[in-house]
């Protein structure tokens, strides 16, 4: 796979998959599933599209029902596409999936968007929190308003959705949290971004701790950089040039080769005995009792 990107820049949040060039990568023939979700019920945030649209395509495959949000109005086109897909990939068990239409920053609609899927599944079995926003801003120029409005997306949202589905989870449940390798690394430009990201990281090492006597696990994926739409929807015409050059691969990851990791975390069989763990499909770092280690 070649570095770096033909110029794009979309000038609203969040981004949206079917206009970029390449369009990220949510599939690949090489994948081959065998039944790890196998009568799971699966909520992932964000899934209309990038890793999101990517994981929600390899639960499917894996035998789960798979309900996703996203917004409404700016995200329709990928969503419906989505949707499409998880039909055709869906397995003969699994309950149809759906879609939901929400603003996660608020717990209002947290809870209602758990109440939608008990309310179609019964239960939740694996809640994957991948819904975020992101801004290249400098110090002098936070705004409050942005600023919480970036903690409400990032990090309110993996809180309250915790909250309500942990109503409707047992035993052997899985929630699966999205932080960065910013969380380690730091960004000079990413500095709302790479701050929820870390709080991300606590709250995953936190909750886990507090759920373990109730046997569910809680765990999180870090990626590096990353063809979706969050990046085209940030960085500079530029930027998208070069973007995953900086790495020893020298390229960005495809959405489908991140997926993975989100399998074996929900997969109780697969990933029994992790809990409180960051798995790092980031291309670049070695990540050493919590520290940065150049790969």
């Amino acid at each position: 796979m070649a570095s770096g990107f033909p110029p794009q820049k979309q000038e609203t949040q969040p981004g949206v998959q079917h206009v970029m060039d390449p369009t990220p990568q949510f599939s690949s023939p090489n994948y081959k599933p065998s039944n790890k979700l196998h009568g799971k019920v699966a909520l992932v945030t964000g899934g209309d599209s990038g890793i999101g649209r990517a994981v929600c395509h390899c639960y499917a495959l894996e035998g789960a029902s798979v309900a996703f949000t996203y917004v409404k109005g700016r995200e329709d086109k990928d969503a419906d596409e989505t949707l499409r897909l998880l039909h055709e990939a869906k397995t003969k068990e699994a309950k149809e999936p759906i879609m939901i239409a929400t603003d996660l920053g608020f717990e209002e609609n947290c809870k209602r968007t758990v109440d939608e899927v008990v309310n179609a599944f019964g239960r939740i079995d694996v809640l994957v929190n991948c819904a975020a926003e992101q801004h290249e801003v400098s110090i002098d120029e936070i705004e409050e308003a942005r600023l919480e409005r970036v903690f409400r997306t990032n990090v309110f949202s993996q809180f309250f959705l915790a909250k309500y589905a942990l109503k409707h989870m047992k035993e052997g449940s899985s929630i699966i949290n999205t932080t960065s390798v910013v969380a380690y690394a730091g960004s000079s430009s990413l500095l709302e971004y790479a701050s929820t990201k870390g709080a991300i990281v606590s709250f995953t090492r936190a909750l886990a701790l507090q759920l373990a006597s109730k046997g569910i696990r809680v765990n999180g994926v870090a990626p590096g950089p990353v063809w979706t739409p969050l990046i085209t929807a940030s960085f500079s015409e530029e930027a998208i040039k070069q973007f995953g050059s900086e790495t020893p691969m020298k390229r960005a990851a495809q959405p489908v080769e991140v997926a993975p990791s989100y399998v074996f975390l929900a997969c109780e069989h697969c990933s029994s005995y992790y809990t409180g763990q960051i798995l790092h499909p980031n291309g670049k770092f070695l990540i050493v009792g919590g520290s940065i280690v150049n790969a």
